[in-house]
């Protein structure tokens, strides 16, 4: 099986609300990485975006500990990678302040087009331009006519950008557009509540989401776990997925790239998406008690076999 996955790459700065600093590689990196630890053997992840010429060496040598993963889709940008500053405990504290700078322009067709003849698609819009919905637009035509899955993480879809870089919640007006004619939507709450100008209910945001001809909609909870909703035959049927209990909430960053990459992971062999989005809940948990990516490989304890999905081929 081959999954290939689009969006930026960051150079993630970690600052917990109980002190200490954390610098890893984020981003697109965390749907990867998970990628390469829970696919079974003869599995490839095919990345697709760019990287900064002063990191890419480095970047492309680190990402050799994976031989599963094909690099030939990650390209040199002319400029600096994303770097990225999360800073937790902020308000009531459970809120976070986030700040980009050097956002990538958005990843071209021309880079995709030969990498979309996979088993899945995950698109996740990282910065919010990882791709123009132009670029959508093609990667769907050119997906429907393979009858290969696209996964849409909405992800920083929602986010604009300050004069200081520093990220805000805003509206999409062409939301529909975006999430119209996909196998499956990721969103958490947040995300769901701000992504239309139109202040929908949580069951009329599922209601229009599923009715653009897109066939599961996952939201996400936190520690509560998540939600996904399934078309079928234009009856929506729900799964609540509870929370897994976990030891010690470290870092909630990258818990959405986990959870969307495992869940592909899975969907991929099992053509379950129930079983697929409690196996993402369970992984997406278990990232939570990880400081950034340094410790990523840690996944590799939820790997698709352990999950008894058997041996890749079979």
């Amino acid at each position: 099986m081959t999954i290939t996955v689009i969006g930026h790459l960051c150079l993630d700065e970690i600052n917990p609300a109980g002190g200490g600093t954390s610098r890893s590689y984020g981003g697109i990196y965390f749907a990867l990485a998970t990628l390469a630890e829970v696919l079974l053997p003869g599995d490839r992840v095919r990345p697709v975006f760019g990287v900064g010429k002063e990191e890419y060496q480095d970047f492309i040598a680190h990402l050799a500990r994976w031989p599963n993963v094909d690099t030939s889709g990650i390209f040199r940008m002319g400029g600096p990678t994303n770097s990225v500053s999360l800073l937790y405990g902020q308000g009531d504290g459970s809120g976070r302040i986030e700040v980009s700078r050097d956002i990538a322009d958005p990843i071209p067709y021309k880079k995709i087009h030969t990498f979309l003849d996979a088993d899945m698609v995950m698109v996740n819009m990282i910065s919010g331009f990882d791709v123009t919905l132009e670029t959508l637009d093609e990667i769907r035509m050119r997906t429907r006519d393979l009858n290969v899955p696209v996964f849409l993480d909405v992800h920083s879809l929602t986010l604009g950008v300050r004069d200081d870089f520093q990220r805000y919640r805003a509206p999409v007006d062409i939301w529909r557009r975006w999430l119209f004619m996909l196998h499956t939507v990721q969103m958490n709450t947040e995300e769901a509540a701000s992504l239309s100008p139109e202040k929908f209910t949580e069951e009329e945001m599922v209601k229009q989401t599923l009715a653009l001809n897109t066939h599961n909609l996952c939201l996400t909870r936190g520690a509560d776990g998540c939600t996904l909703f399934v078309n079928e035959k234009k009856h929506i049927i729900r799964h609540d997925i509870e929370g897994v209990a976990v030891n010690d909430t470290v870092d909630p960053t990258g818990c959405g790239d986990v959870f969307g990459a495992a869940y592909c992971a899975h969907f991929v062999h099992s053509a379950d998406v129930r079983a697929a989005a409690e196996y993402a809940n369970t992984v997406a948990a278990a990232k939570s008690e990880i400081m950034g990516s340094a410790d990523i490989g840690k996944l590799s304890l939820f790997n698709l076999e352990k999950a008894g999905l058997g041996v890749a081929g079979k």
